[in-house]
């Protein structure tokens, strides 16, 4: 912890380029001051072509589906950094986890085998325990003081300290508020969770959570949850109303339950192996593309959450109220396991 807040500290002297969707982690370009020209001679060439920049063709893992928010703006995205990169870096973006899970596409990333990823930082938290304290139970008071916090020195110095994971942070993106939804009942309370196996991600701070609410914590790859419900495996599953829609899990989990327990942003990654490669103007590109297009993923995500509530309840799914509080109570000591972010947590409590 003591290492994340050096980074948080270190930033708040340093001008913030990124600000907005911040929390990149990509180092600012800057351009050297233009030398004098020297008068033409007969022995000096009239003119002199700037190196061409050299073309990169990347690869983006998207887990989430064609008309989701997130790989629209993953979409969006690509198109930008081909258009401000004057075509030399161009991004094809593979949808429906076809390059792998999160954490598989993670360990790629690190590995340097592939170039871009867009993952959970609930996922992320197994490999660089910085990003984890924004996957608590309730860490967040409202989505406004969320984007302060992550767009702020704290989330800034979270990002930075990825880059000796090998990976740099290009945003933290909307993912929604997460719930619980269900198969044969409806969780109204704590106790109705007793027994459940619920699916999660792969995730200590989300498995020890439900674990808490005293169901069976079963993490399994997103890919596989419908059929999941759909044949008992599991009892049921939580993400956002986006997602719950856009993957058909309203078809066979009916019970959605609004106890908003996480906020967790998504964060766009790249492997450092593939931004080295880079010029400085193509990682100002890259940069400026990726703030643009998580600043409208944002808007985009927040007016869907409010169109798929409308078209699940169409569908015939039932949404419960939950005594959020009760909910609470029952995971607070989950803070208590991970002392290592209690000074972040102090400075995000700060943050109005």
């Amino acid at each position: 912890m003591k290492k994340i807040l050096t980074a948080v500290l270190a930033t708040a002297m340093i001008a913030s380029v990124f600000a907005g969707c911040g929390g990149s982690s990509a180092p600012a370009s800057s351009a050297a001051p233009a030398a004098s020209t020297p008068a033409a001679s007969d022995s000096a060439p009239a003119s002199e072509a700037a190196p061409a920049e050299e073309t990169f063709n990347f690869k983006l893992a998207e887990n989430q589906s064609e008309g989701n928010p997130i790989s629209e703006g993953m979409k969006m995205f690509a198109e930008l950094a081909a258009e401000k990169s004057g075509g030399t870096v161009n991004v094809e973006v593979y949808l429906d986890a076809q390059l792998g899970t999160e954490n598989e596409t993670i360990d790629q990333i690190q590995a340097g085998t592939l170039d871009f990823a867009r993952v959970n930082t609930s996922a992320m938290a197994s490999t660089a325990d910085e990003v984890g304290v924004f996957t608590l139970p309730y860490i967040f008071t409202s989505t406004e003081q969320k984007y302060k916090v992550l767009d702020g020195e704290i989330g800034q110095g979270v990002s930075d300290a990825l880059q000796k994971y090998n990976m740099i942070g290009l945003g933290f993106w909307e993912s929604g508020s997460r719930n619980f939804y269900t198969t044969k009942k409806p969780i109204t309370s704590v106790a109705d969770m007793k027994g459940m196996k619920i699916r999660v991600q792969q995730s200590d701070v989300a498995i020890k959570m439900v674990e808490l609410l005293g169901a069976a914590a079963t993490p399994m790859a997103y890919g596989e949850v419908y059929q999941g419900l759909q044949t008992g495996v599991i009892d049921g599953a939580e993400n956002d109303f986006v997602s719950y829609y856009t993957s058909g899990h309203y078809e066979v989990a009916k019970y959605f339950s609004l106890d908003g327990h996480m906020a967790p942003p998504a964060m766009l990654l790249m492997s450092k192996t593939a931004w080295d490669k880079m010029s400085d103007a193509q990682k100002t590109a890259v940069t400026e593309a990726a703030r643009e297009a998580c600043e409208w993923q944002r808007q985009a995500m927040q007016d869907y959450q409010n169109e798929s509530r409308a078209k699940v309840e169409e569908a015939g799914c039932e949404i419960f109220e939950v005594d959020v509080k009760e909910f609470q109570d029952a995971v607070s000591e989950i803070y208590d396991m991970y002392p290592q972010y209690a000074d972040v947590i102090a400075a995000i409590k700060e943050v109005a």
